[in-house]
């Protein structure tokens, strides 16, 4: 399914094959890819596939940061590509496969954000309003770079009432700094660079000592195979 690129910077060429979480050669990727692009023209552009893969794990994959696994596995592609709900990082992993799946470089970003816009008990359980490791991705296009994160699908954006990210193909859908009111929605503060392939050891220390109340929740939750309900976050319209 991949095309080659003979315009690529040279800082775009690694990030164009398969790596161990970024599966883009896996079967489940590609079934993922294929479903997102079925309606598109056959003359369709790698712009455009770019776009609608953005729009497919954005909105078909809901946002739920209580879908947290503690191992290193469930964060691989192929197993995100089944997923319904999933967090930034694993959604992230995904969009990155699947673009490189279809020949667009697509490197995993990390940075720390700090998010003033959260729900009282997933606040509760961070003892914070810093995420760290939020998950974004870059691409190129036409030689140019663009910044991207499909965490948070349209409905959640709605019940939030926070502007949703659109990739139009020439520019960044990074963040909105304002919700639709104008207040203050998220801020990076610390951008943690881009990886060829997910630091998952790394972030998933780093998650236990920074969160051990939400580690905690996480550990119990999978454990009782239950969901952290948190109507913000859940498929039904928040009360």
């Amino acid at each position: 399914m991949a095309q080659p690129h003979d315009d690529l910077p040279m800082e775009a060429e690694r990030y164009v094959m398969p790596s161990h979480f970024v599966e883009s050669d896996s079967l489940e990727v590609q079934g993922f890819v294929t479903s997102a692009l079925r309606d598109l023209p056959v003359d369709a552009t790698i712009r455009d596939k770019a776009i609608r893969l953005f729009e497919a794990v954005r909105d078909d994959i809901r946002y739920d940061p209580y879908c947290f696994a503690l191992d290193e596995d469930s964060y691989r592609a192929s197993r995100i590509a089944g997923a319904e709900a999933a967090f930034c990082v694993p959604k992230a992993i995904l969009l990155a496969a699947c673009l490189r799946a279809v020949g667009i470089p697509a490197a995993l970003g990390f940075a720390d954000v700090r998010n003033h816009l959260n729900t009282p008990k997933l606040q509760e359980l961070m003892g914070t309003d810093l995420f760290i490791y939020h998950g974004y991705v870059q691409l190129w296009l036409g030689g140019e770079s663009y910044k991207v994160t499909p965490a948070f699908n349209i409905e959640m954006c709605e019940r939030f009432g926070v502007k949703p990210l659109v990739f139009d193909g020439y520019h960044d859908a990074l963040f909105h700094e304002f919700d639709e009111q104008d207040q203050r929605h998220m801020e990076y503060v610390n951008d943690r660079g881009l990886y060829v392939d997910a630091p998952m050891g790394e972030f998933l220390k780093a998650f236990k000592e920074t969160y051990p109340k939400l580690e905690e929740f996480s550990r119990v939750r999978i454990s009782r195979d239950s969901s952290g309900y948190d109507p913000a976050f859940a498929a039904e319209p928040a009360t």
